[in-house]
């Protein structure tokens, strides 16, 4: 994989984590233990840290930064879907921001709320905990419990946990 040292700050990644050979981590990134970075993601914390929590997953084509002064940092268990654009955000516990989602320079999204795909978080939002938030700009439609999405917010942690320890063991070149 890709990673390199900007002015000094070098990525630094758990050995149980798994990081695409694909996956661009340049600067101040920290990859804990049992997370995983896909396929295309960049994650660059030239100006401010990045951390991707134990068990957190930033999925294919996602962009992470870290705007001066506003650290990323995607909480445990947490998932940043597909092509996804987080820049300067706090991501609680076992959040899922789904596929195709902004959410910009300030945000704090709660544990176990999921953002629905295609939503905009613009910045300085704060999103409560285990809500279901959707649009542009994305508002809250109510409490996660008892909806689809909270199936996915309860499948998708382990899911990518077992896919990343997987992908260490299974991924070759051909």
């Amino acid at each position: 994989m890709p990673m390199y040292s900007f002015e000094g700050r070098s990525p630094r990644v758990d050995p149980t984590a798994f990081v695409a050979p694909t996956a661009v981590l340049i600067g101040d990134v920290t990859v804990e233990a049992g997370a995983s970075v896909w396929f295309n993601t960049v994650l660059r914390g030239d100006y401010a840290p990045i951390v991707i929590r134990e068990g957190a997953n930033v999925q294919d084509g996602s962009v992470l930064h870290a705007p001066p002064g506003i650290p990323v940092d995607i909480g445990p268990g947490a998932t940043i879907a597909h092509m996804c654009t987080i820049h300067g955000v706090h991501v609680g516990a076992e959040a899922l921001i789904a596929n195709h989602c902004t959410v910009l320079d300030g945000a704090v999204i709660g544990a176990r709320s999921m953002i629905a795909a295609h939503s905009l978080v613009v910045g300085g939002t704060h999103i409560p905990e285990e809500v279901l938030v959707t649009g542009s700009p994305a508002k809250v439609k109510g409490p996660i419990a008892g909806t689809r999405a909270e199936v996915w917010v309860n499948i998708n942690p382990k899911a990518y946990q077992d896919l990343a320890q997987r992908y260490l063991t299974g991924l070759d070149d051909v």
